[in-house]
């Protein structure tokens, strides 16, 4: 049986976070949930649903993402395989043993979660996130003959994979960055199609002007930094 770790980061998701990790599947060894600087009761809400809380004060998707690598990385027992998730609602946790399934069955190195539109909610995606998707995965094509057509936060990783894209970005450009350093080690990948529903709370990036342009500033800045590299 493959070893099975998630990580959650969450922001002020008191009310959907015993939700996601209620229904994530029992072949998980381990849920992370890393509160990142919450001022509400997500951490109690997500210790009593049973997961591992740690706290990260410094805000940013990457900063919590990193410190439940951490929190792996001190363990004596390592996972074959790392899941992220997002701590909203949005993502369906039960279609993780989809996620996990290449990997396991066929041996590839890196899924994504694709929230393809036949599968997505009415207005679960905004439509800059819609076009931000587009553009920055168009690119991932023109530059590197990719054939990602999204970013979904929902994604699963073998662990050893995971430590060689020595990942570093802070803030929104987490999921980018390690999609664009997958294909530039020649990794295996595979986009899974995934349901996607209206978030719990209002969306800490796309919901604000500020976070939609800044997240796109930085997909757009790791793209062009690894077209270059080429």
């Amino acid at each position: 049986m493959a070893i099975i770790k998630v990580i959650i980061p969450a922001y002020n998701e008191a009310d959907s976070i015993g939700l996601v990790i209620h229904a994530i599947p029992n072949v998980v060894n381990e849920v992370i949930v890393v509160s990142n600087n919450s001022t509400d009761d997500t951490e109690i809400n997500a210790k009593k649903a049973g997961a591992t809380v740690l706290t990260e004060p410094n805000k940013g998707y990457g900063f919590a993402c990193l410190k439940g690598m951490q929190h792996i990385a001190n363990q004596s027992q390592k996972p074959d395989i790392v899941v992220f998730l997002d701590g909203d609602y949005s993502d369906y946790p039960e279609e993780l043993t989809k996620i996990v399934a290449p990997i396991i069955k066929d041996d590839i190195d890196f899924v994504v979660g694709a929230r393809v539109k036949e599968l997505r909610e009415e207005g679960s995606m905004t439509m800059p996130q819609i076009f931000g998707n587009w553009l920055a995965t168009s690119l991932m094509t023109l530059f590197f003959k990719s054939t990602f057509t999204d970013l979904g936060p929902f994604r699963a990783i073998k662990y050893a994979k995971l430590l060689a894209l020595n990942m570093e970005d802070k803030t929104y450009g987490w999921t980018v960055e390690m999609q664009l350093k997958a294909l530039k080690s020649g990794f295996s990948y595979k986009e899974i199609p995934v349901k996607y529903r209206n978030r719990i709370g209002v969306s800490k990036v796309s919901g604000t002007i500020k976070g939609a342009i800044f997240a796109g500033a930085k997909i757009l800045g790791w793209i062009f930094k690894y077209s270059i590299k080429k």
